[in-house]
């Protein structure tokens, strides 16, 4: 098997596409649509997760400083996850090169349904934990708990992703600029 098509295997199907002029970004109509393998989706996954946690853990700080309810600590913590992803998907694009206006629709349209997802997951499996919302940044309950629900997430979404991928979705359209 030649390089290029050796490389296709490991880093999905849009730097395949870039290897060969780019025929078919973002559209999911060229000849390799539906063929995103489960480690891009992973990794895709994991880069949201990453804003997820950043953004769940700084709201959960400011708000247990401030001395906000639960309700009002969980809204801020789901806003910078939103917001820390987005910045993180941001930060690789404008890296390329892109303007800020169609790198902040790439990135909305990217990140929107992954991070969407991992919140949903991530702050019902707190909300449902007997006591995790009660629990304070010095208990090993709350940091436990936040560790389970992220892992939790992370499993569920990686197949929304790999489904959004393989249809030249979500991170497919930002693989294009990573390169």
């Amino acid at each position: 098997m030649e390089p290029a098509h050796a490389d296709h295997e490991q880093h999905g199907h849009h730097e395949h596409q870039q290897h060969h002029g780019g025929h078919g970004h973002g559209t999911g109509a060229g000849p390799h649509a539906g063929k995103a393998s489960w480690a891009m989706a992973a990794r895709a996954t994991l880069h949201c997760l990453t804003g997820c946690a950043i953004g769940e853990v700084l709201g959960m700080i400011i708000g247990t400083a401030l001395g906000w309810g639960n309700v009002s600590t969980m809204i801020l913590a789901i806003v910078l996850a939103f917001l820390f992803g987005y910045a993180l998907t941001l930060r690789g694009i404008l890296s390329a090169g892109v303007d800020l206006r169609t790198a902040v629709r790439v990135a909305l349209a990217a990140d929107t349904l992954s991070i969407a997802v991992m919140e949903l997951i991530d702050n019902g499996v707190i909300a449902l934990w007997p006591g995790a919302m009660d629990a304070h940044l010095s208990e090993p309950l709350f940091w436990t708990v936040l560790a389970i629900s992220l892992a939790v997430a992370f499993v569920v979404t990686v197949p929304v992703n790999k489904w959004m991928i393989g249809r030249g979705k979500g991170h497919a359209v930002v693989h294009q600029y990573h390169h």
